[in-house]
């Protein structure tokens, strides 16, 4: 079955084409003199019998930055929260907490009582985060719009936390880098168990890359982690590559968050299923626009694009050779839709919910912008296993 639910910036991407047809390893980019830690890894079975359900996915993405601003519409204040591309997991606590603060510091909105009723509009990361904010700085009047609670991106995203599928001009990427920061901390606080509701939400592993560079984590060393490692990474097969380890990456478990946010803002909000066609339609006086791709006609925001992202699930796999992640960058290329794609691989160790115990793993993935449902693109599903496969040497 294939879902279509409504998934570093791209100038990241452009220094990092990357051939994996070979099996030898490459220069380190490191100027380290000491040898790389060899790590062995098991690879992923990859054969069809492993093969599960194939997704798509379509992330928002702003060109510029994401929409995080306070603007007057009409007798509305609408404060958007939306547009993070490929990071609305990586970001949403921490741009949860930046919109808030941005609402309560404008002129239209200090002086409210927190008792007045809010709409948030959409359910996806970025918008539960948002009621959960505002819930947690005691709002007790909030309504949760949306036209789906479930199927959305937000449940079959991979989970890695990095900065992915974003294009920020430079200022903005600043404000990016801290709401990045502020999310890693509450990420990494979940992990710990310092957010119970949250249990199994969020775990601490291995995040391996070609580069530093292609991480979008060097902004985070020093502040919330630790320097990543020049690592071999040895697949058993003869094949070996030479990669960079964060060892405090942080995998999320989207499908498990996402149920833990709604269990936990239940008995404290309201959830209303409508579509959203106008703000002019919600009889309140202060809404937070969530609204992701949908939010492109309720602002007929032009900067606003898909991303599609294709996604294979792995079953039967033995889940503690995958407790660790994978991110390079691969081409660029035309679709079989004539749509330009940004090709990468990765690995994460997903699980869906309602699948068994070994269903673990999921295999990605493609940025193709402009994509729609009308659009699937078929053909990179067996492209980018085919990448997977070059790359672990099968």
């Amino acid at each position: 079955m294939t879902i279509s639910p409504g998934l570093n910036s791209w100038t990241l991407l452009a220094a990092a084409f990357v051939s994996i047809a070979a099996c030898q390893t490459k220069p380190s980019t490191s100027t380290s003199t000491s040898t790389p830690e060899v790590r062995s890894i098991t690879p992923p079975k990859l054969d069809g019998a492993h093969l599960g359900e194939r997704l798509l996915c379509y992330r928002p993405m702003r060109h510029g930055s994401p929409n995080m601003s306070v603007e007057q519409v009409g007798s509305q204040t609408v404060v958007h929260n939306y547009g993070h591309g490929g990071s609305g997991w990586t970001l949403a606590p921490g741009s949860a907490s930046y919109v808030v603060d941005l609402a309560e510091a404008s002129p239209q909105l200090a002086a409210r009582s927190k008792s007045e009723p809010i709409i948030v509009v959409g359910a996806g990361v970025v918008g539960l985060f948002t009621a959960y904010e505002l819930v947690q700085s005691g709002y007790t009047n909030v309504t949760v719009v949306a036209e789906r609670f479930d199927g959305l991106t937000s449940h079959v995203a991979a989970g890695l936390l990095a900065p992915v599928s974003m294009d920020n001009d430079p200022e903005m990427q600043k404000v990016v880098d801290r709401i990045g920061i502020d999310a890693y901390r509450f990420f990494a606080d979940v992990a710990r168990g310092k957010h119970p509701e949250f249990e199994g939400g969020a775990v601490v592993v291995p995040a391996y890359f070609e580069r530093r560079s292609d991480s979008g984590l060097e902004p985070y060393v020093g502040v919330v982690m630790e320097p990543a490692k020049d690592v071999v990474l040895d697949f058993g097969n003869g094949t070996r590559r030479e990669m960079v380890a964060y060892d405090d990456g942080i995998f999320i478990d989207t499908a498990v968050m996402m149920k833990d946010l709604h269990d936990w803002l239940r008995p404290r909000v309201k959830f209303e299923q409508r579509r959203v066609e106008h703000f002019s339609d919600l009889p309140c006086s202060v809404v937070y626009d969530c609204a992701g791709l949908g939010s492109a006609s309720l602002n007929d925001d032009s900067k606003m694009v898909s991303v599609q992202g294709h996604l294979v699930m792995l079953k039967d796999q033995q889940p503690k050779d995958l407790q660790h992640m994978i991110l390079i960058y691969l081409d660029e290329g035309r679709t079989e839709s004539g749509q330009k794609v940004k090709r990468s691989f990765y690995m994460m160790p997903k699980h869906l919910p309602d699948t068994g115990p070994n269903d673990v793993g999921v295999i990605g993935g493609t940025f193709v912008e402009g994509a729609t449902p009308a659009t699937p693109n078929e053909a990179e599903f067996e492209r980018m296993l085919q990448n997977a496969r070059r790359f672990y040497g099968m």
